[in-house]
């Protein structure tokens, strides 16, 4: 994200929704945090889009979150609208757990216009949720993405060991938080994902550290529980989360 390597790997934060978000977005800078920040809804765009130009190692993706979609269906057309000034899409997916279930047709139809714009429009990434919903993402991403110029990667997978093959098979990146590591079945998942397309994340302010939100910097911790568990150093793993990083950047 900037000819300087950097410190650490943040690739899916929420910046905009810290109360202090200009000076997350400096601290990213000043700290070398590589971070994309997603977006909730497209009329967020523009504001995160003037911030990234003033502070190096920060993106920001335009995205439509599903849980929202009931509410915010409408703004598809201003999504569509910003889409060519963005190469990053995020965070839109499909969420099937019970409090955002019933708006899960809505959330088809507007997950599948999003990716049949990224389709026509091409050289996308885009991070994508799917919360009790891997199956039906993965089928609309086949169709939608696979074969084409764009990449995606699977943010706080949550899917099945043979889901996460799947969708790796496919093309797909990881991005991983601490909250992954909390239980037996996601340090077995984490363990299964291809080392060559790992990427860490802190999903701030949306995870907590002890009492408070999780911020960009935590995700050193993120990535030394990692290093435990590949029986790497912190230094390899780091060096390898970049190297990924600039693989999925590349243009």
């Amino acid at each position: 994200m900037d000819d300087l390597e950097p410190s650490l790997v943040d690739y899916h934060c929420h910046l905009d929704l810290y109360p202090d978000y200009e000076a997350q977005f400096r601290a990213c800078s000043e700290g070398r945090i590589a971070t994309l920040a997603v977006t909730t809804t497209p009329r967020a765009w523009p504001r995160n889009r003037e911030l990234t130009e003033a502070f190096p190692f920060v993106r920001a993706g335009i995205g439509l979150h599903p849980q929202i979609v009931e509410t915010h269906a409408h703004e598809l057309s201003l999504f569509e609208r910003h889409l060519p000034e963005s190469r990053h899409v995020g965070e839109v997916g499909l969420d099937a757990s019970p409090s955002f279930f019933k708006s899960y047709e809505k959330q088809r139809q507007v997950f599948d216009s999003v990716l049949t714009m990224c389709a026509g429009a091409g050289g996308k990434i885009v991070s994508i949720h799917s919360v009790r919903a891997t199956r039906d993402v993965l089928a609309l991403v086949e169709r939608h993405l696979v074969g084409t110029t764009n990449r995606f990667v699977m943010h706080w997978f949550s899917g099945s060991v043979s889901e996460a093959k799947e969708a790796a098979e496919m093309g797909a990146y990881f991005s991983i938080n601490q909250a992954m590591f909390a239980k037996p079945l996601g340090i077995a998942l984490v363990a299964s994902l291809p080392r060559n397309r790992l990427l860490t994340e802190s999903d701030g302010p949306f995870t907590r550290v002890g009492s408070r939100p999780s911020t960009p910097h935590d995700v050193a911790v993120t990535t030394r529980k990692l290093a435990r568990l590949l029986k790497m150093t912190a230094a390899a793993t780091q060096a390898m989360l970049n190297s990924n990083l600039r693989k999925l950047e590349a243009k």
